[in-house]
Order: structure tokens, then C-alpha cells, then sequence
């Protein structure tokens, strides 16, 4: 028999050609010997001639669909973009704080350095320091111990910062308040106050931490959630620390509060003379810190799922917040400080026109008190 194409090969008689690899057979209804062959899709794989399986939460089907293999799992790695850029921006900052801190020892019994109040730019300082460092505990490896050390100083620096700024406010505040009625000095101004209180508050932080240590244990845990796409051959596991959102805003919520706190005193000290306080300085630090955090809230939580959503945001806003208070030492006022560390500070003596003003506020004025 002669084929009319000329090809001598002789047609297969049956009714269904054999399956591929990772294809099932679904016999047609009524014709035991036929069939058609589906592909197993998604995270299915061949498990039988008949049948197509699921594949564990973990893992995904190989690239013929005969078996299964773990998910490769990631996590924001030190030479990615996203860590690279909130990486030189905390080098800059520790850079720059770490400079003021030096300039604020070398000079430490100057005017300048006096009039700011050392005990409390140094907690400042300490608070930026930490939160520039804590840039370097989001992008490395995630373990137990490095999770247990993000839970402690994700909150503590700020609260460091916030902490001391909302007593450098609260004492201005109720100096002035005082003064307006009576002569005397109100409490717990001196030095060693406004550190007992400054450590007080951030003892509340730390107590909080160490509840949620005892409640919740920091442990890893990987996410397949996040990256887990239409194409398996795509998905990849996250590895993180296992902290919800509802932790995470828990534990940034008290820095936030006493954020707030410090806003409201810096509006309040808004109008006391100018050559005496720091409340201006201040007050434009918290609305530019209040700014930020309304923009980092929605960015955190708006920002899709990815390896970096959980670091990067975080870094980054946190960076800002830290650069805006750096900018509060680099005032006028500091910047004569390495080359004129023996320029007098500003004077802060109010409007003495007024009697009842000199007697009301003469104990800010006494030669030895130490501002």
C-alpha cells in the first residue's frame, strides 16, 4: 500500500498515545483504553499514572513534576541595593555622631558644651548611635540571637533620643511655668534629676521587651507565604525573625508615644525667650521626626511582600528620623565648637526690665547654676 504523503511508516492504531513526564491519564468515560493526558499544574506533580498531587507547603514539584524539592529560601543579602543604600547612610550617620561625641568630650568643660546640657546631649547621643547601628542587626542573617538583639534595640535608641528630648522639654516648660508663679526654683531640674527621670522612661521600654521575651521567645522562621507564585519554579522562602506587625508597632508604640509627648511641650515652650532655651531647635526636630513617621507607617505597611519589606523600610525611616536630630547638634551654635570651644554661649538672660520678672526668675540667673 502506497501512502499518499510517501511515508512508508505505517499509522499507530490506538486510541490514546502513551503520557509525559508529569502528565496524567484522565480515561475518557465509557472507553477504558483511552484517555487523555493532562499536565499537572501549579505545585502539583506526577504522583501516579492516574493521578496529580499537591506538593507540601515547603517545597515545590522538580522540573519534570515527578517528585518534589524544597523551596530555595533567601533573605536580604549585604550586597543587594536595598541594603547597600540604608548600609552608607548609617555609615555616614555613626560617622557624624560619632564626631560630635568626640568634639563633646575634648570640650566637655567649655560654655558652649555646658550651656547644652552634657548629661543629657550625651544620652542623646547614645540614643542616635544605637539606632544607626541597629541598620546592621536588620540585614544580617537572622538567628536567635540576632532576632533577640533586634527586639531590644529597635525601640531602645529611639526611646533613647525621645526620651531625652521629652525631658529637655518637660524642664523648660515647667521652669517657665514656675517662674510665672512664684520665685522659686521647681523640682527636679538639676542634672542628676533629668538623668533619673530620662532612665526611668526608658525603663519602661526595656520592661516591655522583657515581657515580650517571656511571652513570645525570639525565634526564626521562614515565610513561604510572601514569594509563593504563580510559578513554582519562582517561589522562594523568606527567612526572618518571627515578629508580627502588631509586635513590631508594640514595641516601636511607647517611642511613638513619647514622641508625641515631646511635640506637645515643644508647641507649649514655643514662646519663651529665644536666648534660653533649645524648645525651637527641638520643636522643628519633632516636626520633622512626626512627618517622617507619617510617612514610614503607610510605606511599611502599603509596601508589597518581599525579602526587604520587613528591613529596608525600617532602616530607611529610622535613618531619616536619626539624620533630622544629628542636624540639632550641627546647630549654629555647635559648629564654633572644634575651632572656638572657649566662645561664651549665648546669654540666657530674659527681659530683666521688670522687676517682678528679675524676682520670679532670678534663680536662672544665679552665676552658679548649671543650666
Amino acid at each position: 500500500m502506497r501512502w499518499k504523503k510517501g511515508d512508508p511508516s505505517l499509522p499507530p492504531s490506538v486510541c490514546s498515545i502513551p503520557c509525559r513526564t508529569g502528565e496524567r491519564k484522565k480515561v475518557v468515560k465509557g472507553v477504558p483504553c483511552c484517555w487523555h493526558c493532562e499536565r499537572c499544574e501549579g505545585y502539583h506533580y506526577q504522583a501516579s499514572e492516574f493521578t496529580c498531587e499537591l506538593c507540601p507547603y515547603e517545597m515545590r514539584p522538580d522540573v519534570n513534576r515527578t517528585g518534589c524539592v524544597p523551596i530555595p529560601i533567601i533573605k536580604l543579602e549585604w550586597h543587594s541595593p536595598w541594603a547597600v543604600f540604608p548600609v552608607f547612610i548609617s555609615m555616614l550617620g555613626i560617622i557624624a555622631t560619632s564626631f560630635v561625641i568626640v568634639t563633646f568630650v575634648r570640650h566637655n568643660d567649655t560654655p558652649i558644651v555646658r550651656a547644652s546640657g552634657r548629661e543629657m546631649s550625651y544620652v542623646l547621643l547614645t540614643g542616635i548611635f544605637l539606632c544607626y547601628a541597629i541598620t546592621f542587626l536588620m540585614i544580617a542573617t537572622p538567628d536567635v540571637g540576632v532576632c533577640s538583639l533586634r527586639r531590644i534595640f529597635l525601640g531602645l535608641g529611639m526611646c533613647f533620643s525621645y526620651a531625652a528630648l521629652l525631658t529637655k522639654t518637660n524642664r523648660i516648660h515647667r521652669i517657665f511655668e514656675q517662674g510665672k508663679k512664684s520665685v522659686t526654683a521647681p523640682r527636679l531640674i538639676s542634672p542628676a534629676s533629668q538623668l533619673a527621670i530620662t532612665f526611668s522612661l526608658i525603663s519602661v521600654q526595656l520592661l516591655g521587651v522583657f515581657v515580650w521575651f517571656a511571652v513570645d521567645p525570639p525565634h526564626t522562621v521562614v515565610d513561604y507565604g510572601e514569594q509563593r507564585t504563580q510559578d513554582p519554579l519562582s517561589a522562594r522562602g523568606v527567612l526572618k525573625c518571627d515578629i508580627s506587625d502588631l509586635s513590631l508597632i508594640c514595641s516601636l508604640g511607647y517611642s511613638i508615644l513619647l514622641m508625641v509627648t515631646c511635640t506637645v511641650y515643644a508647641i507649649k515652650t514655643r514662646g519663651v525667650p529665644e536666648t534660653f532655651n533649645e524648645a525651637k531647635p527641638i520643636g522643628f526636630t519633632m516636626y520633622t521626626t512626626c512627618i517622617i513617621w507619617l510617612a514610614f507607617i503607610p510605606i511599611f505597611f502599603g509596601t508589597s511582600q518581599s525579602a526587604e519589606r520587613d528591613d529596608e523600610p525600617i532602616t530607611g525611616g529610622a535613618d531619616g528620623r536619626h539624620h533630622t536630630r544629628i542636624r540639632k547638634f550641627l546647630s549654629q551654635r555647635h559648629k564654633k565648637l572644634p575651632w572656638k570651644p572657649e566662645t561664651p554661649a549665648a546669654s540666657r538672660q530674659i527681659n530683666l526690665s521688670d522687676k517682678r520678672k528679675r524676682r520670679r526668675f532670678a534663680f536662672l540667673i544665679r552665676p552658679n547654676y548649671q543650666h
